[in-house]
């Protein structure tokens, strides 16, 4: 009876470069029945570790290695765990299942691989927010979507079919932290975010306005510290401002490429998603949001259901 039991569980594991999530799920429902979360990310410890660190997490889950686990994200990449292949666009469910890796030092354990586009016009990289992407499409029952997957370096997806045919990402996340804390507009921002605080929804609204400035993002970064100079921006406002600015920029890109009438699924914490539907809504886009954990757990689930049954 017991065994029956675990054989219908499975841990889902997103491991990127600063965080680690785990999750305990029923493959039938779908349901998290547990969940772990750290900031121990690859880049907090040496290769050798990761075994030993992620059997400490959720070894208690696995009775005996009989639930398999899926771990997606960073861990898969030449420098994390085991490096996973990144395969070539068109690829659905199935293809990710055939092509897990198991990870060593680790029973009934496996690596989810990513997936890449190489073009002469185009190259791109991604690892765990397909598994996301295709969580969404699950969740939604569509067979077609465009994906907004917020962070540090946000995705945005192009599914068909039940493919993911296309993706770009945009590096928002990482540029709002190194504009807040290295650059002159930033200033401000850094002095506020020692006291915490909230988006503030005005600023933000005017940083999504100021990214359509003719002049591009490099002037609409700088009005940060102008407005904060004349026009009142106050310092508390300034990180609010900025992320306006980077967010709106990448909405407005997006947009330009697909067009206002295909709904966006976004998919991130509730905090970034409504930050998106505020950018989104204002270029007159339409917004389906959905929770990145949630999403995880689905891909998960349906990648783990394929795999099991050969990859088919």
């Amino acid at each position: 009876m017991k065994e029956a039991a675990t054989s219908r569980r499975l841990i889902a594991i997103d491991w990127g470069t600063s965080n680690f999530r785990a999750f305990l799920v029923d493959r039938d429902s779908g349901a998290c029945l547990g969940s772990r979360r750290s900031d121990a990310g690859l880049r907090s410890m040496t290769s050798r570790e990761y075994p030993y660190y992620c059997a400490a997490q959720v070894d208690d889950w696995r009775d005996d290695a009989q639930v398999p686990v899926y771990l997606a994200g960073m861990v898969g990449a030449r420098r994390g765990w085991s490096e996973a292949p990144q395969l070539e666009l068109p690829v659905d469910a199935s293809a990710l299942a055939r092509h897990v890796v198991a990870a060593p030092g680790m029973a009934n354990a496996w690596i989810v691989p990513g997936v890449k586009v190489v073009r002469d016009a185009h190259v791109d990289v991604m690892r765990g927010e397909e598994v996301q992407a295709f969580g969404a499409l699950a969740l939604a029952g569509r067979q077609d979507a465009l994906c907004c997957l917020p962070g540090t370096h946000s995705k945005w997806a192009t599914l068909t079919g039940g493919r993911l045919v296309d993706f770009t990402t945009m590096m928002t996340g990482e540029l709002y932290h190194a504009v807040c804390f290295h650059t002159l507009p930033g200033e401000p921002a850094r002095e506020a975010s020692r006291e915490g605080g909230e988006v503030d929804v005005v600023a933000f609204r005017q940083g999504v306005q100021v990214a359509g400035h003719p002049a591009g993002l490099l002037h609409a970064l700088f009005e940060a510290r102008s407005r904060y100079l004349y026009a009142g921006l106050e310092g508390e406002q300034v990180g609010s401002f900025l992320s306006g600015v980077m967010i709106g920029h990448e909405v407005r890109t997006q947009v330009a490429l697909h067009g206002t009438d295909t709904p966006v699924m976004v998919v991130g914490s509730c905090a970034l998603n409504h930050l998106y539907r505020l950018a989104i809504d204002f270029m007159g886009g339409t917004v389906r949001e959905i929770d990145s954990d949630h999403a995880t757990l689905a891909g998960i689930c349906a990648l783990a259901s394929r795999h099991q049954q050969g990859g088919d």
